[in-house]
């Protein structure tokens, strides 16, 4: 088998977006962080409709994740599923229940001032 490249910032915020519309993700929206913080190139951020469901986003971003790219990411909340943060390196990934959400909003904080919390392109199919 051939070595594997690490992913581009790019394919990886593909396949995370794809993996979150397989699983029903609502309200995703993503947000660029490339030239504004050195913590990543894009913020994901996603909602879940239960504690459940958010914990089993997260279990198969990860798992789609480490069989495609090799990628061990960081993950905090995954116990408790009211906020999962999945750090992929290049990529963070918030998913909530829409109440945690609502209540850190966190897109008020990374959207450029005056920009409409945008949903996120829907991902290229092959």
């Amino acid at each position: 088998m051939a070595a594997q490249s690490q992913p581009t910032s790019e394919q990886l915020l593909e396949r995370i977006l794809s993996s979150l519309s397989d699983d029903k993700a609502e309200d995703v929206v993503q947000i660029d962080l490339r030239g504004k913080t050195s913590i990543g190139d894009y913020m994901v951020l996603a909602s879940g409709r239960s504690t459940r469901q958010v914990a089993a986003m997260s279990e198969k971003l990860m798992d789609r994740l480490k069989q495609e790219f090799r990628i061990s990411c960081k993950v905090e909340g995954k116990d408790a599923g009211d906020w999962v943060l999945i750090d992929t390196g290049d990529v963070i990934v918030h998913l909530f229940r829409p109440e945690v959400r609502e209540f850190y909003q966190l897109e008020k904080m990374w959207m450029p001032a005056g920009a409409e919390s945008a949903p996120a392109a829907p991902a290229a199919e092959d």
